[in-house]
């Protein structure tokens, strides 16, 4: 009789065991996938761009990694891929427009695109330092070149970044005056010459 109460006392500890060895394994397994979750990373649409703006990554491909680890975003609409930082990973994308002023009618004339790269850690509270790059079309460029049209208070135009056969890259005069954080880090990407255009082809529309 007791070795009967021995045994069975001996089976209730075995599956009070089993228990809780699958209750922990369910435990662990739940932990490591919300793990995962967080450190996968996400790229963030920013809602508080003005009424002429928009987070938008239509027009490139996905971004890609190069054989350096630097970030790659290219936007095959205009013809042009900019190398970012591994540390860029997860930009946005800000579309807003240029105007330029005709300097003799002093009122608008044209316009055209400005894409600006967005840092992942940009807040509304903490902004940092965007990459703006001015799209215009070659005849455009001329005007500009010709100081026929004016896109800014500055007294200076934008700068050259590189051209295709129907788009020329420019950045804006005096981007960076508001000194926001990650300014002098743009400037250190600018120095690498990150922008490359390629050839597109263009609708006869």
């Amino acid at each position: 009789m007791v070795f009967k109460k021995a045994v069975l006392k001996l089976a209730v500890a075995v599956l009070l065991l089993t228990l809780l060895a699958a209750c922990s394994a369910n435990s662990n397994k739940s932990n490591s996938q919300n793990s995962s979750k967080n450190q996968s990373g996400s790229t963030i649409s920013n809602n508080t761009n003005t009424s002429n703006s928009n987070t938008n990554t239509g027009n490139s491909s996905s971004p890609a990694k190069s054989d350096d680890g630097s970030v790659i975003y290219k936007n095959n609409q205009y013809g042009f891929s900019f190398a970012l930082p591994e540390s860029w990973s997860g930009y946005s994308i800000i579309n807003q427009v240029w105007k330029g002023n005709d300097i003799k009618l002093g009122k608008i004339t044209e316009t055209g695109p400005l894409i600006s790269i967005r840092h992942p850690q940009w807040t509304s509270k903490n902004p940092r330092q965007d990459i703006p790059i001015m799209v215009f079309t070659l005849p455009q460029w001329d005007l500009i070149q010709h100081e026929k049209i004016s896109v800014g208070a500055a007294p200076i135009g934008p700068s050259e970044l590189g051209r295709n056969n129907a788009y020329v890259f420019a950045l804006p005069a005096r981007y960076n005056f508001a000194f926001l954080t990650g300014y002098k880090e743009v400037e250190d990407i600018l120095k690498n010459h990150p922008l490359k255009a390629f050839i597109i082809t263009v609708s006869s529309e």
